[in-house]
């Protein structure tokens, strides 16, 4: 081996000061005035905070504080991004009162944020390593020129472990409680939404029906006497109204949660909504076991309203339904033949429903090139009947 040889155990070989050093360098250096801010911020919050914790306004104070130590974490992280090139993910923002449940739900989140308590950390230990770096740093510029490259990149190493380690977020868990609250608001909004379509339909429909069959009864019932055959026919016309009105309050009920789901399952509810599609639609039910009655409702519904599409936009000449258990999920394939071009943007009912299936910690995928069909697969967590 010459000397020109690398050594894989030895640093690469590059400029002894190349643009990564010299961003380094100047991380170093800035690293002292940086830190002496976030340390007084830090120490005058955590103080101003105990001090008045023996009044009402000392734990607000230091939620307000803790939310303003998030933003010293932000800067903190665009100046390693930009100066040492670590990329951390930014953590998500805690909701307000209003999506909280109020002021003491919110008031408790904000009291054990991590990602605030983590910042408040970091800015505690930076002021001590920042004196340290700012010092080797400087000094190096002058007697260390032939080591420097090497000293510095030693110290940005550790910073950016420190900044990986204390100011990223708390990796899948933050991530996912993010995603489980985000998925709880839509659950919530999606109830409140169907509670006022169901009081529109009742409203609109069978109330203001069976309110005419009311009056109707009444004016019969004064004709008894002295119209006996009008008042025949008018009770002859309110029966056809009671039917009427029964076979809306059925249909209504079987938007909510048709009586066949429950009785036999997703493959004879599934059928059912198949016959009633414009097109010859084909249903697949491969469960050998039916799953929880909340995923079954959903999976229902996904389908129900894809096969509602297909028929009023997909102009296509037949569809497949697919449903079947793979692990831990329950997935649900949807094709058809149509003109394809379907997307999931501009308010669409596609993306209310990815949003309904995602809500459950479900997938929604769809498939939809111009002329070539439109496949849609969803996925729900599987969970068994208790």
């Amino acid at each position: 081996m010459t000397a020109n040889d690398h050594d894989p155990a030895l640093p690469p070989v590059r400029p002894a000061f190349d643009g990564v050093t010299w961003k380094e360098i100047a991380y170093l250096l800035t690293n002292l005035p940086v830190a002496l801010i976030g340390f007084v911020y830090t120490v005058v919050m955590l103080a101003t905070a105990g001090g008045l914790a023996v009044t009402v306004v000392g734990l607000p104070v230091l939620v307000v504080g803790l939310s303003l130590a998030r933003v010293l974490g932000v800067l903190e992280r665009g100046r390693a991004r930009a100066l040492l090139g670590v990329r951390v993910d930014e953590p998500s923002a805690l909701p307000g009162p209003r999506r909280s449940g109020g002021f003491f739900p919110w008031l408790w989140a904000g009291i054990k944020d991590p990602v605030a308590w983590r910042t408040v950390l970091f800015e505690l230990v930076r002021l001590p390593w920042g004196v340290l770096t700012f010092s080797i740093a400087l000094v190096g510029l002058f007697v260390l020129w032939p080591v420097l490259p090497y000293v510095v990149r030693l110290l940005a190493n550790l910073d950016r472990l420190m900044v990986r380690g204390l100011l990223s977020p708390s990796d899948e868990l933050e991530r996912r409680i993010a995603e489980l609250e985000s998925g709880r608001g839509v659950v919530v909004d999606t109830a409140a939404a169907d509670l006022r379509r169901i009081e529109r339909d009742l409203h609109d429909g069978a109330q203001a029906r069976l309110v005419a069959l009311a009056m109707g009864l009444g004016l019969a019932k004064e004709k008894l006497l002295e119209d006996p055959e009008g008042a025949a026919a008018m009770v002859d016309e309110a029966h056809g109204e009671v039917k009427l009105a029964l076979q809306e309050l059925r249909d209504l009920a079987r938007g909510i949660h048709p009586a066949v789901l429950t009785d036999r399952g997703l493959d004879a509810a599934l059928s059912a909504v198949a016959a009633r599609c414009l097109v010859p639609v084909k249903v697949s039910v491969r469960l050998e076991e039916r799953p929880a009655e909340a995923i079954e409702g959903i999976a229902y519904f996904v389908v129900s309203e894809l096969l509602q599409n297909v028929s009023k936009h997909a102009a296509a000449r037949g569809a497949g339904v697919e449903v079947w258990r793979e692990g831990a999920r329950l997935r649900i394939r949807v094709a058809d033949d149509g003109r394809g071009g379907a997307r999931m943007s501009g308010g669409s009912g596609l993306a209310g429903l990815a949003e309904r299936v995602r809500a459950v910690d479900g997938g929604f995928v769809v498939e939809s090139a111009p002329g070539a069909g439109t496949v849609v697969v969803a996925e729900l967590p599987w969970r068994g009947r208790g």
